[in-house]
């Protein structure tokens, strides 16, 4: 005698269908899952080619330590729901798009005397 109980005949079918399913361990916050969020925490700042021709025509010359302070500026803008910001780095002053962590234009000192800078929705002093 055969009992049937949700369709399933055997123990081995209902056993079956728990062991074949997909299992989604795959949060996401916002939509966004955590291996894009690690993406983008971890992805370096890039430089557009206008910014490194930039840097070039200026001889600016970034140290490992002013490197760093940039992508904390960078975190610190991206923290607050800033698109695009300026970042001073010591006399060095960056046009950052946020999302993409790509610096859009370099100045020094010399180059940012008129001190007004447009087109952007933040501003970070490291």
């Amino acid at each position: 005698m055969k009992n049937i109980v949700n369709n399933y005949s055997s123990i081995e079918q209902l056993t079956n269908q728990y062991l074949n399913k997909q299992k989604s361990t795959e949060k996401k916050i916002n939509g966004i899952s955590f291996e894009e969020i690690l993406k983008q925490q971890t992805q370096p700042v890039k430089f557009s080619k206008h910014a490194s021709m930039r840097l070039t025509q200026r001889n600016i010359n970034l140290s490992d330590d002013q490197s760093m302070r940039l992508q904390k500026g960078i975190a610190a803008a991206d923290s607050k729901g800033v698109n695009d910001s300026l970042v001073l780095v010591d006399d060095i002053a960056f046009i950052v798009n946020v999302p993409s962590k790509t610096v859009v234009t370099a100045m020094d000192q010399a180059e940012t005397n008129s001190n007004v800078f447009t087109n952007i929705d933040g501003a970070v002093i490291m």
